[in-house]
């Protein structure tokens, strides 16, 4: 029973996130060397968040991988060459702020400026869109039929007032 609380508890859904505390890493470890129905969730939970998170990738544009082999091979190239030269004490960043940390970045730019979208959620735009625009055509023509009646009662009432006198 207390198994079962600790499975449902999101102890191991922490775990497999990475961002569970020692002590609960000790924990999940512990559980899953003496209690196998913990170690089948716990694959389970494993392979599920696999498999989540491979149907939810988006495929890099083309040409990426070259661009960032490029970078690494510039900076390697970059490195031996300043091995050989003397490493100055401190340097600048874009900002021209003194950075003595020697951080290097990989700077990688898109051939496209245009946001990818998942297919299901082009589909749902693709419905909001059509459904706005009949709500659209739809308000039109109310309006304009409420217009038109608006214009019949005033009418009506004239004829009435002229009968009336």
């Amino acid at each position: 029973m207390e198994i079962k609380k600790l499975m449902e508890s999101g102890l191991m859904e922490t775990y497999v996130m990475g961002i569970a505390t020692e002590d609960e890493i000790q924990q999940v470890l512990s559980l899953k060397r003496t209690h196998p129905e913990f170690k089948n969730a716990l694959d389970q939970l494993e392979f599920d968040m696999e498999t989540l998170a491979q149907q939810m990738s988006i495929e890099p544009p083309a040409g990426t991988l070259e661009k960032i082999e490029h970078e690494i091979n510039e900076i390697q190239r970059r490195n031996q060459s300043i091995q050989t030269a003397p490493e100055p004490a401190f340097r600048y960043d874009r900002t021209g702020q003194q950075n003595t940390k020697q951080e290097r970045y990989i700077e990688v730019e898109s051939e496209s400026n245009q946001m990818r979208v998942n297919k299901a959620w082009k589909w749902a735009f693709i419905a909001v869109f059509v459904l706005g625009k009949i709500f659209l055509a739809t308000a039109i023509y109310f309006y304009l039929e409420n217009r038109q009646a608006q214009e019949q009662i005033k009418e009506l009432k004239i004829e009435l007032k002229q009968k009336l006198q």
